[in-house]
């Protein structure tokens, strides 16, 4: 173990709080006058990453990277913190927040109409199914345009019309199947065959409304999806979905699993 304190480093959270590790496993020992600076003040965080050396410590779980605290010399910190504190009492620091936040949320507003409008490109219902794509566009817009949605929606390394498209398969996957409820084995490549099948699905029914068929009202998914109250709240994220354990879904039972799995993502 050795410090580095002249480096500027993104490390993993390691053996301690004050032992951090590097990407191939190193574990590096902080310096005795650094302190670490918490998430959560994203001005302060940025600033201190500026002033100099530091080190920001990461951790993963799952699928998802978390922000564990940023390490770097205590007396930056305290003098940029007082800085920041400083700055945040002048008046004129409350007005740019708040003709900041007037812009993001005008910005905020355009793309929220411009993300319904892709989706309902996509849906491409035909006229006499007009009124039923409008209300699915505002619904798939609602839950996947707002900041904080963690939603394909939010990306800006595609498309809209790709994000619009994204967005409605994994609305009707959740609001319009069994998937939430469905008890996925932990076999390779499962997960992935069950999504595939219901896109299929999704894609099958949206046809039938780009093709102006008569569809029975009390029978579709999409219509009950649309008709219950939770329709437009927020979708449980794929890691919450119920999952057997390695042990039970081991490989000599992968096949029966995969099988039983595909039957229930069948079944409405």
């Amino acid at each position: 173990m050795h410090a580095v304190p002249n480096e500027t480093l993104e490390l993993w959270v390691g053996p301690a709080p004050d032992r951090p590790k590097t990407a191939d496993g190193q574990v590096l020992e902080v310096p005795d006058d650094w302190s670490l600076l918490p998430p959560g003040d994203a001005a302060l965080t940025r600033r201190v990453k500026q002033a100099g050396p530091s080190w920001t410590i990461r951790e993963k779980r799952g699928r998802k990277l978390f922000s564990r605290g940023v390490w770097a010399p205590a007396r930056t910190i305290e003098r940029i913190r007082a800085e920041l504190a400083s700055e945040r009492e002048d008046p004129r620091h409350a007005r740019r927040l708040e003709a900041d936040r007037a812009r993001r949320e005008a910005k905020q507003q355009v793309y929220a109409g411009e993300f319904e409008a892709a989706v309902l490109a996509f849906l491409r219902f035909a006229p006499r199914h007009a009124a039923l794509a409008r209300q699915l566009a505002a619904a798939i817009a609602a839950h996947a345009v707002p900041v904080g949605s963690g939603t394909v929606a939010r990306t800006q390394r595609i498309p809209v019309e790709r994000r619009a498209e994204a967005a409605t398969i994994a609305w009707l996957r959740h609001q319009s199947t069994a998937y939430d409820s469905m008890k996925i084995p932990r076999v390779k490549g499962m997960r992935r065959e069950v999504r595939r099948l219901l896109a299929e699905q999704s894609r099958a029914l949206l046809r039938c409304y780009r093709q102006g068929e008569a569809v029975d009202a009390t029978q579709c998914p999409l219509r009950r999806a649309l008709a219950r109250p939770e329709a437009d709240s927020a979708l449980q994220d794929d890691r919450s979905t119920n999952v057997q354990s390695p042990a039970r879904a081991g490989a000599g039972g992968a096949p029966s699993s995969r099988r039983r799995t595909i039957e229930q993502a069948s079944k409405r």
